[in-house]
Protein backbone atom coordinates (compact mmCIF):
# COMPACT_ATOMS: atom_id res chain seq x y z
CA UNK A 1 0.00 0.00 0.00
CA UNK A 2 1.38 3.37 -1.03
CA UNK A 3 0.27 6.50 0.76
CA UNK A 4 1.15 9.79 -0.86
CA UNK A 5 0.93 13.00 1.07
CA UNK A 6 1.75 16.52 0.08
CA UNK A 7 4.63 18.39 1.64
CA UNK A 8 2.26 21.29 2.23
CA UNK A 9 -1.52 21.10 2.20
CA UNK A 10 -3.58 22.87 -0.45
CA UNK A 11 -5.34 25.11 2.06
CA UNK A 12 -7.08 27.66 -0.19
CA UNK A 13 -9.71 27.41 -2.90
CA UNK A 14 -12.03 29.42 -5.15
CA UNK A 15 -15.67 28.34 -5.30
CA UNK A 16 -18.13 29.59 -7.93
CA UNK A 17 -21.69 30.08 -6.69
CA UNK A 18 -24.52 29.77 -9.23
CA UNK A 19 -27.85 31.65 -9.16
CA UNK A 20 -29.67 28.58 -7.80
CA UNK A 21 -27.21 28.25 -4.91
CA UNK A 22 -25.23 25.30 -6.24
CA UNK A 23 -21.44 25.55 -6.17
CA UNK A 24 -18.51 24.48 -8.34
CA UNK A 25 -14.85 24.18 -7.41
CA UNK A 26 -12.74 26.44 -9.63
CA UNK A 27 -9.22 26.38 -8.22
CA UNK A 28 -7.22 24.94 -5.31
CA UNK A 29 -3.87 26.26 -4.13
CA UNK A 30 -1.40 26.57 -1.27
CA UNK A 31 -1.92 30.28 -0.69
CA UNK A 32 -4.52 32.95 -1.25
CA UNK A 33 -2.10 34.65 -3.64
CA UNK A 34 -1.83 31.50 -5.74
CA UNK A 35 -5.62 31.11 -5.89
CA UNK A 36 -6.15 34.80 -6.73
CA UNK A 37 -3.61 34.44 -9.54
CA UNK A 38 -5.18 31.36 -11.11
CA UNK A 39 -8.92 31.37 -10.58
CA UNK A 40 -9.76 33.65 -13.53
CA UNK A 41 -8.04 31.36 -16.03
CA UNK A 42 -9.79 28.34 -14.47
CA UNK A 43 -13.12 30.21 -14.69
CA UNK A 44 -12.68 30.69 -18.44
CA UNK A 45 -11.35 27.17 -19.10
CA UNK A 46 -13.73 25.12 -16.97
CA UNK A 47 -17.06 26.88 -17.46
CA UNK A 48 -19.06 27.30 -20.66
CA UNK A 49 -20.27 30.84 -21.44
CA UNK A 50 -23.84 30.06 -20.36
CA UNK A 51 -22.53 28.69 -17.04
CA UNK A 52 -20.35 31.78 -16.55
CA UNK A 53 -23.42 34.00 -16.88
CA UNK A 54 -25.13 32.10 -14.04
CA UNK A 55 -22.32 32.73 -11.53
CA UNK A 56 -23.34 35.23 -8.85
CA UNK A 57 -20.17 35.22 -6.73
CA UNK A 58 -16.82 33.53 -6.39
CA UNK A 59 -15.81 32.78 -2.81
CA UNK A 60 -12.23 32.57 -1.56
CA UNK A 61 -12.09 29.94 1.18
CA UNK A 62 -9.40 28.67 3.56
CA UNK A 63 -9.24 25.26 5.24
CA UNK A 64 -9.49 25.56 9.02
CA UNK A 65 -8.55 22.67 11.29
CA UNK A 66 -6.78 19.36 11.00
CA UNK A 67 -6.56 17.67 7.58
CA UNK A 68 -9.13 15.06 8.59
CA UNK A 69 -11.30 17.19 10.88
CA UNK A 70 -11.82 20.70 9.65
CA UNK A 71 -13.99 22.83 7.40
CA UNK A 72 -13.74 25.43 4.67
CA UNK A 73 -14.18 28.98 5.93
CA UNK A 74 -15.17 31.90 3.69
CA UNK A 75 -12.51 34.63 3.63
CA UNK A 76 -13.62 37.01 0.89
CA UNK A 77 -15.31 37.33 -2.49
CA UNK A 78 -13.28 37.38 -5.67
CA UNK A 79 -14.12 39.49 -8.72
CA UNK A 80 -16.06 37.80 -11.51
CA UNK A 81 -13.65 37.71 -14.49
CA UNK A 82 -16.25 38.32 -17.23
CA UNK A 83 -17.99 41.13 -15.37
CA UNK A 84 -14.72 43.07 -15.27
CA UNK A 85 -14.25 42.60 -19.03
CA UNK A 86 -17.84 43.65 -19.76
CA UNK A 87 -17.48 46.79 -17.64
CA UNK A 88 -14.28 47.72 -19.45
CA UNK A 89 -15.96 47.24 -22.86
CA UNK A 90 -18.94 49.40 -21.85
CA UNK A 91 -16.65 52.21 -20.68
CA UNK A 92 -14.74 52.25 -23.97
Amino acid sequence: MIITTEAKAQGWRAIAVFTGGSEALLYVGRSSTQVRGGYAEAFNELLESDEQEQITTIKLQQWQGAPDAGKWQDKSELRLPNKAKQTARMAA
